[in-house]
């Protein structure tokens, strides 16, 4: 499970998450013991994403968002992804798992506040990164 550099809070949670996720597939379907390149390129694209949700730490989980952020590439290999490993992360990952399938109870927001998405922030604050 990797964390992330540039997300901070419950986003890198929700980062932790996907990886988690993404890497419980890669070891089953494509027989690596690192990430291929496919499946690396689906996490950094998640990673992007996280960082420029305009709910920012108070996101909701991406099935109950009414913004669909990701294009249908994307969205398509991580709906497999998640699929597949949802069910396999009681198992490997499971606080990580129960935390997940709690902030999908919480209510979701219609409008986020403007400049919430953890890139706002970060490049208020100064980091580039």
């Amino acid at each position: 499970m990797k964390s992330s550099d540039i997300l901070l809070g419950k986003l890198n949670t929700e980062f932790k998450t996907v990886s988690a996720m993404i890497e419980i597939y890669c070891k089953k379907h494509h027989n690596a013991t690192h990430l291929c390149e496919e499946c690396q390129q689906l996490m950094d694209y998640a990673e992007v994403r996280l960082d420029r949700c305009p709910y920012g730490e108070n996101k909701p989980t991406c099935n109950t968002c009414p913004i669909h952020c990701y294009k249908p590439e994307p969205k398509e290999q991580m709906r497999l992804v998640m699929r597949f490993s949802g069910p396999r992360m009681l198992l490997h990952h499971p606080i990580l798992a129960i935390r997940h399938l709690l902030s999908e109870k919480r209510t979701v927001v219609d409008k986020p506040q403007p400049n919430a998405s953890n890139r706002h922030i970060r490049l208020k604050n100064g980091n580039k990164k």
